[in-house]
């Protein structure tokens, strides 16, 4: 096993050297310092207006960083396998004794560490928001350790498809296709789908009758019923699951201010999932008679910390099928270098 692993740290600490070797690398970490910058800058300002900063700033920050990294990422990797196909080096890499599993997955750690490297220049920022306060230290350690998953379930994708894919442009085309497709296409088919699960709600609905002064009431007799339509989501919440997105919210969010209403985008994602997991009520009853005596409070809606804490928890499976799948393109690059290759596709060039 350890020369297995001593054949993972050469291929690793080849790429990371031709990496870091070029110019256009340390372009794109300044580039990215900057941005991050103007973000944390913009974001520090809309949060101060509202009267809250520290956990808008930090979750801002994290969800920017995966958003360069989805950006970045399959440009990355994208090329990893395919790439050294296509330059003629990738041969006599496996005519070495360094197997083809030591290969896929010391490029796929090599991207892994890449990507890395711009969660390590935003450091600063969010050391900065974590000052601001409103920022436990349970809310930081759990999003920046899954944030570091994420990181390296892209890197996977990325890699795994340049194993795959023999043409090194079309490779990244389907790596961001991929990553677009976890990101936003499980967003977009989450919304279709419940938009087109109609649901029939009756309400039956007791009003008041308001007098002349305007100040006073009295209860009207009899109740007032209707029906309409409503979309049903709660059947599809498991496309949300493995949008990367949502895992980082659902795996981070827990603070709250008195009035149990969470302090950053996490909370908020997370309390979107957890209320697309309830189903409609298809009958439904509302005193507003009664709301009116008590000031329109109504003490029996739970607060959204609560309905946190009694949901159930998405990140853990979404983390899971992206594991998954992952391990999947993984192998996919493993089935398609391992030598000998015994047939190659048409065009495929060796040396």
């Amino acid at each position: 096993m350890g020369g297995f692993w001593r054949g993972v740290g050469l291929i690793l600490a080849l790429e990371l050297k031709q990496r870091v070797r070029g110019v256009a690398w340390y372009v794109i970490l300044g580039v990215c310092f900057a941005l991050v910058a103007i973000v944390t800058l913009g974001v520090a300002v809309i949060a101060g207006g509202f009267g809250t900063t520290g956990g808008a700033l930090y979750s801002s920050v994290v969800y920017f960083v995966l958003l360069l990294a989805s950006l970045i990422t399959p440009a990355l990797s994208g090329t990893a396998v395919n790439g050294e196909r296509e330059g003629g080096t990738l041969a006599t890499i496996q005519v070495t004794s360094v197997t083809t599993g030591q290969i896929v997955i010391g490029k796929w750690l090599a991207a892994w560490v890449a990507s890395l490297a711009l969660l390590a220049i935003t450091s600063p920022f969010l050391l900065l928001a974590s000052a601001f306060g409103e920022v436990s230290g349970a809310t930081a350690l759990s999003s920046l350790l899954i944030l570091t998953a994420q990181l390296g379930v892209l890197s996977a994708i990325g890699v795994g498809l340049s194993g795959v894919i023999r043409k090194p442009l079309f490779s990244v085309v389907v790596s961001y296709l991929a990553i677009a497709a976890l990101s936003l296409g499980t967003l977009i088919a989450f919304a279709i789908a419940g938009s087109v699960t109609q649901v029939t709600v009756t309400n039956t609905t007791v009003e008041p009758a308001y007098r002349a002064d305007g100040t006073t009431f009295e209860c009207k007799p009899g109740t007032t019923v209707s029906t309409y339509t409503v979309p049903r989501f709660d059947p599809y919440w498991g496309l949300l699951a493995v949008n990367p997105y949502v895992v980082v919210a659902d795996a981070s969010y827990g603070d709250f201010d008195d009035n149990g209403n969470p302090q950053d985008l996490f909370g908020y994602i997370a309390l979107g999932v957890r209320q697309a997991q309830i189903a409609p009520e298809t009958e439904t009853f509302t005193d507003y008679c009664a709301l009116a005596v008590s000031g329109f409070e109504d003490d029996d809606q739970p607060t959204a910390e609560e309905l946190l804490r009694t949901g159930v928890p998405s990140w853990f499976i979404g983390l899971a099928l992206q594991s998954g799948l992952a391990a999947l393109a993984l192998w996919g690059a493993w089935a398609s270098t391992r030598t000998p290759a015994g047939r190659l596709a048409k065009g495929s060039r060796i040396a």
